[in-house]
C-alpha cells in the first residue's frame, strides 16, 4: 500500500517572530517521516496566513523557496483561528490522507507527530493531543480552565479536557467535519461528535519561545462563551429558572408587605425599593443580552456568508497532479 499523504496545517496570525523556527522544526519532523517511509514524499506543511499585519506572508513565501515541503494559504483579511484551520483542511481534503493541525508557536509538542502518524496507521481516524498537566499556567488560568470543562460537561457538551486544536484527522474524518457548515465554529466541541475511532496522545506543553499569545483573557472568555452558546441553550434555561425564583420571591414579599400593613407596622424604605429595582433591571438586561446572543448567531447563520475568503492558494497548485489522479480514480 502506498504511504499515506500527510498535510500539517499551521494557522498563523502575526507570527513573524516564531515562523522561521517553527518551519525549521516541522520541516525536520516531516522530512524524517518521509525518509522513514511513514508518509508519502509529497506530504506538505501548509501555513495559513489569517490576515496578518506583519511580515508573516512574506516569510511564508520565502520559506516556500527554501523548503520543498512548505506551501502557503493567504486570507484576504483576518477571519479567525478556527476558520484558518477549516480553510487548511478544506484545501487539503481532496489529496491528503490525513491532516495534523498545530499552532505556530509550537507550545503543543511537535515531537509527538510521528506517534500520531503511527496511531493513524494502526486504525485511528482521530488522534487528539492532550496536555498531561497545566503546570505552566497561572493558578487563575488553571482554575478557569477546569471550571470551563466542568461547566461544559454539566450542560451536555462532551469536550476532551486539556485538548485544544492539536490533532490528527483522517481524510474521512476531515470530510465529515467539513459537512458542518455553521458560521460559529467551535471545533473542540464538533470533533468528538464525529464518532470515528479516536485515541488520545498525552504530551507536555512547552512555553512559547517567541512572540506573544494571540489569546489574551478577553479572547479566551469570548471563545468559552461562544463554545457554550454554540452547543447548548443552558444559559436561557438558567435565566428562566432565575425568573421563576425572583417571581416566587416577589410573591413572598407581597404577602409580607400585606401582613405588615394589616398589623400597622409597615415602614417605607427607599433603599430596599431601589435595590429591588436595580436587581430586577440588571437581571432583565442580562436575560435580554443572552437571548440576543442566540438571535445574533441565528442572524449570522441564515445569511450564509462565506466563513473566509482566500486571496492566495499556493497549496492547491502543488497538488494538481494528485487532484487529477484522485478524480481519475474516483471518477
Amino acid at each position: 500500500m502506498q504511504n499515506p499523504r500527510l498535510t500539517i496545517i499551521v494557522p498563523c496570525y502575526n507570527e513573524e517572530a516564531v515562523l522561521p523556527k517553527s518551519a525549521q522544526v516541522l520541516d525536520g519532523i516531516l522530512t524524517k517521516l518521509i525518509q522513514h517511509k511513514q508518509v508519502n514524499e509529497e506530504s506538505k506543511l501548509l501555513f495559513v496566513d489569517d490576515g496578518s499585519q506583519d511580515k508573516t506572508w512574506t516569510l511564508i513565501k520565502s520559506l516556500e523557496k527554501q523548503h520543498s515541503t512548505v506551501t502557503g494559504l493567504k486570507f484576504s483579511r483576518n477571519f479567525g483561528h478556527q476558520n484558518a484551520l477549516m480553510a487548511g483542511m478544506q484545501v487539503a481534503s481532496p489529496t491528503a490522507d490525513m491532516v495534523i493541525t498545530i499552532d505556530a508557536d509550537l507550545q503543543d509538542d511537535p515531537q509527538v507527530i510521528p506517534e500520531m502518524v503511527a496511531r493513524y496507521r494502526t486504525g485511528s481516524d482521530i488522534v487528539l493531543g492532550v496536555r498531561n498537566d497545566r503546570g505552566s499556567d497561572s493558578p487563575f488560568k488553571r482554575w478557569t480552565a477546569d471550571g470551563f470543562y466542568r461547566l461544559m460537561n454539566r450542560i451536555g457538551v462532551q469536550l476532551v479536557p486539556n485538548h485544544a486544536d492539536f490533532r490528527l484527522l483522517s481524510q474521512r474524518a476531515v470530510q465529515a467535519l467539513l459537512a458542518y457548515e455553521e458560521t460559529n465554529l467551535f471545533l473542540r466541541g464538533i470533533v468528538p461528535q464525529l464518532g470515528f475511532p479516536t485515541t488520545k496522545l498525552y504530551y507536555h506543553r512547552q512555553p512559547r519561545f517567541a512572540g506573544v499569545s494571540k489569546y489574551p483573557l478577553r479572547k479566551m472568555l469570548a471563545f468559552a462563551f461562544d463554545g457554550i452558546t454554540s452547543f447548548s441553550i443552558a444559559p436561557i434555561k438558567v435565566i428562566l429558572l432565575l425568573g421563576m425564583v425572583i417571581s416566587g420571591g416577589s410573591l413572598l414579599m407581597m404577602l409580607y408587605a400585606l401582613v405588615q400593613g394589616l398589623l400597622g407596622t409597615a415602614t417605607s424604605g427607599w433603599s430596599s425599593l431601589m435595590t429591588s429595582l436595580w436587581f430586577l433591571g440588571g437581571m432583565q438586561l442580562i436575560g435580554i443580552s443572552i437571548v440576543g446572543e442566540y438571535v445574533g448567531k441565528i442572524f449570522a447563520e441564515v445569511k450564509h456568508r462565506p466563513r473566509y475568503i482566500i486571496e492566495t492558494d499556493d497549496y492547491t497548485a502543488t497538488q494538481q497532479p494528485a487532484i487529477i489522479e484522485s478524480q481519475r480514480v474516483h471518477g
